[in-house]
């Protein structure tokens, strides 16, 4: 068996190198010009950050910037590879639960004095800033923000002859109503509730008053009655109320594809789904979103992804020249206009809206008011598969939410006590 993990473990170290074999060495064109590296995940947005690098290139003809995709399943194996071989690319998008690992590891460059004077901090939300900040120096400038809205079905909605859902709507109106649409004969749920966290139920836990993490991230907030009440509201749309696929189901069939057929009324989706909505024909047709449904008080989770710097990158200068263009107002109406995601920077986000106006996204930066940040500490990629792990069994009838909620506070307080601070 270690055998078989030693050969696994070397086929994917060697297909990373592989992958971003070349990351920023020169053209071979003669001319002296750079190449440089930009690695992204998303298909979606690449439009958007070549309109992005081309633009760029304009003003620095003596640089050009590859924009490599490369799939959310395969980035981070070949992410990691690739650094264990100095061959990570230039410059590349970064997510906030692996920012800290990457961080403590040395493999991302400190840009807090480098962007200095040409990146104003003051134009990023501050939460997003520190986000990708570590003992006071920044390693990633915030790309784009995403917050959570509740998207339905118009047409089922009318069928119905129940009005479309707004700022109006609470914890109540929303079992209430997705009750009322609720059709088992045509095989159509009220609404469809996955075991997930940013895109479910960490969003009623904020709402309830409830907290993921203590503010000096020393302690769990599982263990917390408002943060168990919260999730066992989530947990209820399937279980009691019979209204949402079940967790066995969701196993079989994503949230997205229910909600993409017209099998699920309503269902919470993040801003970066928009991409896929516009080009499903169904939803473009049938769908809109609105603001989420309000608890104790109005929230919702938000996150965003940062543009980070290759730690050993051979190109540092062009790399840097770059990442500053990211973080500048040019570059982020760009993104907006492209339709790419939220841009990051404040007074942007209005060519984001334009884009889209098939949809009501206004809501979603309308929402970054009362929006509470994606919790995250030193050992986040462990207690996120703990969170995963036990709330499938919470949601399939296995744990109660109370034993589910202790066990995922003791564990997770345990993993927090050995994080540095």
């Amino acid at each position: 068996m270690q055998k078989k993990y030693y050969v696994l473990t070397l086929v994917l170290l060697v297909f990373g190198m592989m992958m971003f074999a070349g990351c920023g060495q020169e053209s071979s064109s003669g001319s002296g010009n750079v190449k440089i590296t930009y690695a992204i995940w998303d298909k979606n947005q690449k439009p958007g950050m070549d309109a992005i690098a081309e633009e760029f290139h304009k003003e620095n003809p003596e640089i050009t910037v590859e924009v490599q995709v490369i799939p959310w399943g395969q980035y981070w194996t070949k992410l990691e590879a690739s650094a264990t071989s100095d061959t990570m690319p230039d410059v590349f998008w970064m997510h906030s639960q692996s920012f800290l690992r990457y961080a403590n590891n040395d493999l991302l460059m400190d840009l807090t004095d480098k962007v200095k004077g040409d990146v104003d901090l003051n134009n990023f939300p501050k939460d997003l800033v520190e986000l990708y900040s570590k003992g006071g120096k920044l390693y990633a400038v915030p790309k784009d923000y995403d917050t959570i809205g509740l998207w339905y079905n118009k047409t089922l909605f009318d069928q119905k002859g129940i009005p479309y859902p707004d700022e109006s709507w609470d914890w109540n109106k929303l079992v209430e109503v997705a009750q009322k649409l609720n059709d088992p004969d045509k095989g159509v749920y009220g609404i469809v509730a996955p075991p997930d966290q940013q895109s479910f139920y960490y969003n009623f836990v904020f709402q309830n008053g409830g907290e993921i993490l203590n503010k000096d991230k020393t302690k769990s907030g599982y263990a917390e009655e408002a943060t168990q009440q919260a999730v066992q509201y989530a947990v209820d749309f399937s279980q009691k109320y019979k209204v949402s696929p079940t967790v066995q189901q969701l196993a079989d069939m994503s949230r997205e594809q229910y909600f993409e057929s017209g099998k699920a009324a309503m269902g919470l989706f993040g801003s970066w789904m928009l991409g896929d909505f516009k080009e499903n024909e169904y939803v473009a047709k049938n769908c809109d979103v609105t603001v989420l449904p309000k608890g104790k008080k109005q929230a919702t989770i938000y996150n965003g992804l940062g543009n980070a710097v290759a730690a050993k990158t051979k190109h540092p200068e062009e790399a840097l020249k770059f990442v500053k263009f990211l973080g500048g107002e040019t570059a982020n109406k760009i993104q907006a206009e492209k339709s790419a995601a939220i841009p990051a920077y404040k007074g942007t986000e209005q060519g984001w809206v334009d884009a889209n106006s098939h949809f009501n996204v206004k809501v979603y930066p309308e929402m970054l008011k009362y929006a509470v940040i994606f919790p995250n500490s030193e050992s986040r990629e462990k207690w996120m598969q703990l969170e995963i792990d036990l709330m499938s069994k919470i949601w399939s009838g296995d744990v109660s939410v109370k034993d589910g909620c202790n066990e995922l506070a003791k564990q997770i307080d345990a993993m927090l006590a050995t994080e540095t601070k």
